[in-house]
């Protein structure tokens, strides 16, 4: 696939880092020489200079045999026009665009062929919002992603000392809970994954990835830990687009406090928001949490656009007795050395929105795809279409498809029902099909599967 990305920053780059490594034909557009030198000496990729809305810039990238445009610069302005361009002059039959102001993405009737014509629309903010909201409704959870709608949810829990099936085997899980369907996906050991089998022994501080439906995730989180209380009392630090979203979103159903510095935005989130508690200072201000009473906090959120800031406010207000700390970092080089001591979850935005691009740039019928664990490996939903003849999945049990090394069938999705993956089950037409691989180079192999007919080979 020709894919022509516009903008090489850590969205950009990171999406050209996947595609590159999956034998796409990627060029790379920016007005940053330095930083398309730094991903052209990294990657096998074209790289272009220069503003991604111009006409003469496009069709330099190739936009005039293009098969897809991501527009992911930082100006939405810069993406919409783009998009627009590659539509007009250049018939672009894939645009993207990344779009973070919220004037905008309320107005549906913008994006289409007539208006604006993006295809997909991405909105970062959103999706990290989205991201964090399901990680509040499940305690102890170190990521939540749902599929087919939230109809079956993958859950990623540390193993403590003393969960129920800790030193057992995974066919043992059963006999713990026999009303209860689920099948563990993936276990990372020591940053090792290890690809599960019936007699896999859960270690104490394995990184354990299940799928069940979502009725079933807490049932299932208690044989692999203590069950966390529910959340009640939560403090943001940083009112911007995400900390705002946020607080909308959950301030019905919990205690919620905002700690931002700007005194002009804090009036905004006063009269924007309902019953969320509006603070203006530092969050790195002692005195302020402690007047605020953060040890009676079950969750402090650190939001800003600030890496060093978030790590500071969330160490400060995990020793002075915050229950569980979430921190936005931007810098994916931080990610791996802070989770997991005093900071309890590390939250990628770009990691979270490239899962959504993703599922628009992968062949066959791919719904979603999800990075898990940081990009070690991929969760993915594919729709399987056609009939016996024509799949190579249809009509087929479980056990006789030839799955590519390091891949697995977690769970089905067949109309309301969720169908934990057997070696019997036999995929019908219009599954929502849950894939697991932790080798991601044979991603390409995996969209063939789904893929009608024999035109993609």
């Amino acid at each position: 696939m020709k894919i022509i990305i516009l903008g090489a920053g850590q969205v950009g780059g990171s999406l050209a880092e996947h595609l590159a490594s999956e034998a796409n034909d990627i060029t790379v557009v920016d007005t940053d020489g330095e930083r398309l030198r730094d991903l052209g000496d990294r990657l096998d990729i074209r790289t272009v200079q220069g503003r991604g809305s111009l006409p003469s810039i496009l069709r330099q990238a190739g936009a005039d045999d293009a098969d897809m445009l991501v527009a992911v610069t930082n100006s939405d302005e810069t993406n919409m026009v783009a998009c627009q361009v590659a539509h007009t002059l250049f018939h672009t039959p894939t645009k993207i665009a990344r779009v973070r102001e919220a004037a905008y993405l309320t107005r549906a009737e913008l994006f289409d062929n007539d208006a604006i014509p993006v295809d997909v629309l991405i909105s970062p903010e959103q999706v990290v919002t989205n991201y964090i909201k399901r990680l509040i409704q499940h305690p102890g959870a170190l990521q939540v992603i749902d599929f087919a709608e939230g109809k079956a949810q993958l859950v990623a829990v540390r193993a403590y000392y003393g969960g129920p099936l800790i030193g057992q085997q995974l066919r043992q899980l059963r006999e713990h809970m026999p009303n209860v369907e689920t099948r563990v996906a993936a276990i990372f050991r020591r940053d090792r994954p290890i690809l599960p089998q019936g007699d896999t022994v859960i270690e104490a501080d394995d990184e354990v990835f299940f799928i069940a439906a979502k009725a079933n995730i807490r049932a299932v989180m208690s044989e692999m830990r203590r069950l966390d209380e529910t959340y009640k009392r939560i403090v943001i630090a940083g009112g911007g687009q995400i900390g705002e979203r946020l607080a909308e979103a959950i301030e019905s159903r919990y205690q919620v406090k905002i700690i931002e510095m700007n005194p002009a935005r804090c009036r905004h989130l006063s009269d924007h928001l309902d019953s969320t508690v509006v603070l203006q200072g530092s969050a790195s201000d002692r005195d302020l949490l402690l007047e605020e009473n953060i040890a009676d906090a079950d969750i402090f959120l650190a939001l800003t656009n600030d890496d060093e800031a978030n790590i500071m406010s969330s160490l400060l207000a995990k020793r002075l007795g915050a229950k569980k700390v979430m921190t936005i970092i931007n810098n994916p080089a931080y990610v791996d050395l802070i989770q997991g001591g005093d900071i309890d979850i590390a939250i990628s935005p770009q990691l979270a929105t490239i899962g959504t691009l993703l599922a628009h740039v992968r062949r066959g019928d791919i719904v979603s795809v999800h990075s898990l664990r940081r990009g070690a490996a991929e969760a993915i939903e594919a729709i399987a279409h056609g009939d016996a003849k024509s799949s190579k999945v249809i009509g087929k049990a479980i056990e006789n498809i030839g799955l590519p090394p390091g891949t697995t069938i977690g769970a089905i999705i067949r109309d309301e029902e969720v169908i934990i993956a057997h070696d019997d089950t036999v995929i019908q037409t219009g599954d929502h099909v849950i894939l697991f691989l932790v080798d991601k180079k044979h991603i390409r192999d995996v969209e063939k599967l789904f893929h009608v007919g024999l035109s993609f080979f």
